[in-house]
């Protein structure tokens, strides 16, 4: 098992992997779980602000697209690392969670220390991803990727609240195609990295 240099203090395996992957596929593949991610974001705060029965249900589905996006990696950088992703981006859900709980309330206290939490979270996210693939995932670049993420999806959160749902519309729609970069970003990544377990297309 070869060992991957980390500027970090944990150390990524690189999995040798029998099984060849389409780019293509793999590609389609990372940008349906990260609209997944979004969508059932965007269907956890319309149905938290409703008070929806069935909102538990699609958290634990919005939770399930974690894991997924975890085991998408997972051949790549081992199971321990894929399982360590899937806890900080389950993180980034359950208090993307509070948030919402905090600000539906109107307790500003709570709301405050939610977002600051929130946004270490990000960071976390992008040093995580930085420490498996340094050369191809850039920190600054990952740091703004979640950055504008988590902007976006406050300003729909928050317009969804307010009941201004044409702005909330737009937001949505922006969010979709930031997503999908993040997707394109972290395929191209990947594929950068092992390329020989990648079949053309």
């Amino acid at each position: 098992m070869k060992r991957l240099a980390l500027s970090l203090t944990f150390l990524f395996a690189a999995v040798s992997v029998q099984a060849q992957y389409s780019r293509t596929q793999y590609h389609d593949t990372m940008r349906k779980l990260w609209d997944d991610h979004v969508t059932w974001t965007r269907l956890y705060i319309i149905e938290a602000e409703a008070g929806a029965p069935d909102t538990s249900l699609t958290a634990q589905r919005l939770l399930q697209n974690q894991a997924d996006i975890g085991n998408a990696v997972a051949d790549f950088y081992g199971r321990a690392n894929a399982d360590k992703l899937t806890a900080l981006l389950r993180d980034h859900i359950l208090t993307a969670a509070d948030l919402v709980a905090a600000a539906k309330a109107g307790d500003q206290a709570k709301l405050a220390t939610a977002k600051a939490h929130w946004y270490d979270n990000a960071n976390q996210i992008a040093a995580f991803l930085n420490g498996a693939n340094p050369k191809w995932w850039a920190l600054p670049t990952l740091q703004s990727a979640m950055k504008t993420h988590l902007d976006q999806t406050l300003d729909e959160a928050t317009h969804h609240l307010q009941g201004k749902y044409s702005d909330d519309i737009k937001d949505y729609e922006g969010i979709v195609n930031h997503i999908l970069m993040m997707a394109d970003l972290l395929t191209d990544g990947i594929v950068a990295q092992f390329p020989a377990k990648f079949t053309r297309p």
